[in-house]
C-alpha cells in the first residue's frame, strides 16, 4: 500500500529513470541495481522502497519488482511488512560477525597457500590493483576504492584455486560491506586499508606464511573493532 508521500512522489516525477537491459532477465537486474544502493549506503536503513515507484523507475510491471524485493528480504537487507511498505533493513552486526568469521576462515588459509605457490607472480598481480587502489584513496572516489578493495580480495581467491567460494563470501557479507562502507569515510581508514594491503602483498611476495596471515587478519578485523564507534555514529543505521 502507497503513502501519501510516495504518491505525490510518483505524480511529482521525483522517481530515478533507470534503463534496464532487456536482453538479461529483469527482475534480477533491479535485485543488483537495488543491492548496490543498500551496500553503498545511497538507501540508508528506514528508506521505504515503494513498488510503485520502482515500477515506474524501471518501466515494468509489478512482477519483476516483487520478485527483486523478495530476493532482498531472503538476505536480510529489506524487511516486508504486508499491506504497508517494504523498508530498507538496519545493519545486522551479528550477521556481520558471522561474515567476518567466514571470510577469515577462508582468506588466512588462501594467503597460506599463496606463499608457497609462485608468491613472485602472485604478488605481482596484486600489487597492480594495489597501484590503481592508490590512485583513488580519495573522499571523490570511495566508490572505486571500494570496488578494487573488492578486486584485490577476489585476486586472492582466484590464484589460491577457491574463487567459487567468492560468489558465497558476497552473499553472506551484505551487512559486513555496509558496516565498512560507513567505516571507509572516516580518516584514516583508506590509508589502513593500503597499508594492510601492502603487507598482505610484501609478505606473500617473500614467503612468509604467518605474516600474510597476521596482515590478513588484521585487516579483516579492521571495521569490527570499532563496531562501537560506527554505531554511536550513526545510531539509527546499525542493530546490535
Amino acid at each position: 500500500m502507497e503513502t501519501d508521500n510516495e504518491r505525490a512522489a510518483i505524480m511529482s516525477g521525483r522517481v530515478k529513470n533507470s534503463v534496464l537491459d532487456r536482453t538479461r532477465q529483469v527482475a534480477h537486474q533491479i535485485h543488483e541495481i537495488l543491492r548496490d544502493r543498500i551496500l553503498s549506503v545511497e538507501l540508508v536503513p528506514g528508506t521505504i522502497l515503494s513498488r510503485a515507484s520502482l515500477q515506474l523507475e524501471f518501466g515494468v510491471s509489478q512482477t519483476p519488482v516483487r520478485d527483486a524485493l523478495m530476493r532482498l528480504e531472503e538476505e536480510g537487507i529489506v524487511e516486508v511488512f504486508p499491506q504497508y511498505a517494504t523498508v530498507v533493513a538496519r545493519i545486522d552486526i551479528d550477521h556481520a560477525r558471522q561474515a567476518q568469521f567466514l571470510r577469515l576462515s577462508i582468506e588466512l588459509e588462501a594467503v597460506r597457500r599463496l606463499t608457497a605457490e609462485c608468491p613472485v607472480q602472485i604478488a605481482a598481480g596484486l600489487e597492480e590493483i594495489l597501484a590503481r587502489q592508490r590512485q583513488v584513496a580519495t573522499p571523490q572516489t570511495y566508490d572505486l576504492f571500494d570496488t578494487l578493495d573488492k578486486d584485490f580480495h577476489r585476486k586472492i581467491y582466484a590464484r589460491a584455486g577457491i574463487l567459487n567460494l567468492w560468489s558465497t563470501v558476497r552473499r553472506q557479507s551484505v551487512h559486513l560491506d555496509r558496516l565498512r562502507r560507513l567505516n571507509l569515510p572516516m580518516p584514516g581508514k583508506m590509508q589502513n586499508v593500503l597499508k594492510d594491503h601492502q603487507e598482505i602483498v610484501s609478505a606473500i611476495q617473500s614467503g612468509r606464511p604467518e605474516a600474510a596471515e597476521s596482515a590478513m587478519r588484521r585487516h579483516l578485523s579492521g571495521t569490527l573493532s570499532i563496531i562501537d564507534l560506527i554505531s554511536d555514529q550513526f545510531p539509527d543505521y546499525v542493530r546490535k
